[in-house]
């Protein structure tokens, strides 16, 4: 009876929250088109690297084929140790533009060849900052394809001199090979940026995503960089957002225009995707953000409950009329938000993915809250914690 008690309680504190991220998503304004301007700000796009020569001459061709001045922004490729060509890719396609402001760097002939470091990351990012020319910074992953209005967008949001930090939308890029693992990974992922945008217009916890965000140089010199947090492997991106917000906490702005999108590619399979999700979940436990815990504490701790109950129903039937009205309760709730945000990522033919997958996705959940508790991982030939 306390068991069933509880599950109903967990059942319910699930359900408003997404009754919120609901509203939250639908009172999120959408970023009206910037009217081009004669005084551009300069932006520097800095993309640390780290084996990925399959993947970076894409990306960087999607930067130069944005439609912003050439001479308004820098690209700054910062090679994080690849074993492979990433970085020679990179300056000979700089090299074949002249007209682009693009410039490599060696983290190797910087750092020497074996640092004591668990931070790469953030030791990359940091390095190409100093020497940016940018007022603003602008962050994506070397793998990574943008929109032709990529950096108009951000810089049409810079026009409000109080905003300091912006956030911006990611989704996959289609696989040309689109299983299970893919359409799991896509309609989680489109959960988590669906959240993203809903929990920044209710003030309910910050999140956002490297592959795509920006924020000024004055915010990140004032807030001392990655000092504090760069004694940890992950969170380049949302413990920076945090420290920001803790020194300006009205200049955080979200992006929503579809033509901001920035696109990843998925995982390969199950071992990468978890790899990853455990590396994201590992830095939850060091935000100071009350709201954000709380939220990640009621998605754990329902998705636990829901699990165990059906274990248990295995030895005591009764249990099994209560665990599918719980089952029908998530799955509902959770398609308050999932639905209008599949339209505006045009991915609503993979909505009924999320409830064919509905047993993988309680047990990820569980799983990835579990390791990521641990710290340790591995991500890119790395074992880091």
């Amino acid at each position: 009876m306390l068991f069933t008690t509880l599950l109903y309680l967990s059942a319910l504190s699930y359900c408003l929250l997404f009754i919120a991220y609901r509203y939250g998503w639908s009172s999120t304004p959408r970023t009206v088109a910037p009217v081009p301007s004669p005084d551009h700000p300069f932006l520097s796009i800095v993309i640390p690297a780290r084996n990925e020569a399959r993947h970076i001459s894409d990306t960087l061709h999607s930067i130069i084929r944005n439609d912003y001045p050439s001479g308004r922004y820098e690209i700054i490729l910062i090679d994080d140790y690849s074993d492979d060509d990433t970085g020679l890719i990179a300056r000979e396609l700089f090299r074949s533009h002249p007209g682009i402001n693009g410039k490599v760097i060696f983290m190797k002939d910087i750092l020497g060849d074996d640092p004591a470091l668990n931070a790469y990351k953030k030791k990359a990012l940091e390095t190409a900052i100093l020497t940016a020319r940018g007022d603003y910074i602008v962050t994506t992953d070397a793998d990574c394809i943008v929109p032709p209005g990529w950096l108009r967008h951000f810089a049409g949001v810079y026009t409000d001199p109080d905003v300091h930090f912006i956030m911006a939308p990611v989704s996959f890029i289609p696989a040309h090979r689109k299983d299970l693992c893919y359409y799991f990974q896509s309609v989680d992922f489109m959960t988590m940026q669906g959240i993203t945008a809903a929990s920044h217009t209710l003030r309910w916890g910050k999140m956002c995503n490297g592959a795509n965000l920006s924020f000024s140089r004055e915010a990140f010199s004032a807030v001392g960089g990655y000092a504090g947090i760069d004694h940890l492997a992950s969170g380049d991106d949302m413990m920076l957002m945090h420290k920001i917000a803790q020194q300006y906490p009205r200049a955080l702005s979200y992006l929503r225009h579809q033509g901001s999108i920035v696109h990843t590619p998925a995982q390969p399979g199950w071992k990468s995707f978890l790899n990853q999700r455990v590396r994201w979940a590992s830095k939850n436990g060091k935000y100071k953000d009350i709201p954000l815990t709380v939220n990640l504490l009621i998605v754990y701790l329902f998705n636990l409950l829901l699990f165990t109950g059906s274990v248990l129903a295995c030895f005591r039937p009764s249990l099994w009329i209560h665990c599918l009205i719980i089952l029908v309760i998530k799955i509902l709730s959770e398609q308050l938000l999932i639905v209008p945000v599949s339209r505006f990522y045009n991915k609503q033919k993979e909505l009924p993915y999320h409830v064919l997958l509905q047993p993988l996705h309680i047990l990820y959940i569980i799983t990835a809250g579990f390791l990521g508790m641990a710290g340790k991982y591995e991500w890119k030939g790395r074992v880091v914690r």
